[in-house]
């Protein structure tokens, strides 16, 4: 009985050594990939750039070594072409670009297929998109997205073990653009979407708080969702939701083909579109929980027999026309009425009026806000020159600020 006992005990003891080397050799990994896609010498991987295709090779080289089967059109490649003549701020207006999605398959012959997808293209030099003031300068984009190109790489090992799905990886381009990527292949799909079970995107998933504060967006494109992510949360992810399956993320394109699909996010911060967005700042022991995370949802999901489609209420693929705008920046993790504010622009109508960090508006004029939906349809209201009374909660006081719009 007592060799029984010694013999438990060291498997436990074992187990737990190969536990901890895998987790290190995972976060190893990452860094390795988030300091490539993330360095100088990319310049910030603007679709269409040099440093797209150096992205893209890289992402290619990865899903070769792991054995994954070229899906793209061009081996791993699927290219698409469009012009840079929608948004009037563009310096480079009218000028066509080709981007690349960069796509691999872990076929284990099965009959349903999950897509992991992440976006790889950032600012370039943020000529356009950019919240910098200064001289223009790289966007390395670090959190957005190398991070989530990093977590979606390293579960290819980590699923090549769970035989009950196939499984199609999507590094994307053309995302700051507009989703261009994601919505080309979406529209241009390698395989067939019919026997898809469902899509996990990646995008800005390096900044986990203290609080292991997650954001999951999509969960009402399937009623499943919700008792599926709480199931698999045996890691104290403090968790918020969002039903939509429309977002600014990849996910949408999915989505728009009735296809259950959700975003993980770990939230907005000050060096969003930044140059300041680099890998000092990534939290590498949360890309890992959130990997596993990942890894637990898709081994969980066998037990559900069908997983349906459903869709989400209030969807719109328009969000409101605006000519003005206050120069904030919203939290996007806050669930309660009204929207924080995550950080404020320089010189902007914000900062000019003294509005700060953690002020929550919940009013212009007459006009009430509880969502960002409410923001964006109560800044539509306004143009430039226009004055309005700004309602915002501070420390738990209301405080009414006048303001004329820049």
């Amino acid at each position: 009985m007592k060799n029984i006992f010694l013999l438990f005990f060291l498997f436990i003891f074992l187990n737990s050594i190969y536990s901890q080397n895998e987790k290190t050799s995972i976060i190893n990994q990452m860094k390795i990939d988030v300091s490539y896609l993330a360095s100088d010498k990319l310049k910030g991987r603007k679709t269409g750039s040099y440093g797209e295709k150096k992205a893209a090779k890289y992402i290619r080289d990865k899903f070769k070594s792991n054995g994954l089967i070229q899906k793209g059109e061009d081996g791993y490649f699927q290219y698409f072409e469009t012009t840079l003549n929608s948004n009037p701020h563009y310096i480079e207006k009218n000028k066509k670009i080709k981007g690349i999605n960069v796509i691999g398959l872990l076929d284990h012959q099965q009959k349903e297929t999950i897509i992991i997808g992440a976006h790889y293209d950032h600012l370039g030099w943020g000529t356009y998109g950019s919240l910098h003031t200064g001289n223009k300068e790289i966007h390395n984009g670090a959190d957005d997205n190398a991070s989530g190109v990093s977590i979606l790489l390293n579960l290819i090992q980590q699923l090549s073990s769970n035989k009950n799905y196939n499984y199609l990886f999507i590094a994307f381009s053309g995302e700051e653009e507009g989703l261009l990527g994601s919505s080309y292949y979406a529209k241009n799909p390698t395989i067939s979407l019919n026997n898809v079970r469902f899509m996990l995107n990646f995008d800005m998933v390096g900044r986990l708080s203290d609080e292991k504060t997650l954001a999951i967006n999509g969960v009402g494109t399937s009623v499943e969702w919700k008792n599926l992510i709480n199931k698999s949360n045996t890691f104290n992810f403090k968790l918020i939701t969002s039903d939509s399956g429309i977002g600014p993320s990849d996910h949408t394109s999915f989505y728009l083909q009735n296809i259950p699909a959700i975003h993980f996010f770990t939230g907005q911060h000050e060096d969003y579109h930044k140059p300041s967005d680099d890998i000092e700042k990534i939290n590498f022991n949360g890309m890992y929980l959130i990997l596993s995370y990942a890894e637990n949802i898709i081994n969980k999901s066998v037990e559900i027999d069908y997983f349906s489609f459903q869709e989400t209420e209030n969807d719109t693929t328009q969000t409101p026309k605006f000519n003005v705008t206050l120069g904030i920046m919203p939290d996007y993790l806050y669930n309660g009425q009204g929207l924080r504010i995550d950080g404020v622009s320089k010189g902007k109508t914000a900062s000019i009026y003294k509005i700060k960090k953690g002020d929550i508006v919940i009013g212009f004029g007459e006009f009430e806000i509880n969502n960002i939906m409410d923001y964006m349809k109560g800044l539509s209201l306004f143009n430039k020159g226009d004055s309005t009374i700004i309602k915002i909660r501070r420390n738990n006081l209301k405080k009414e600020i006048p303001i004329v719009f820049q």
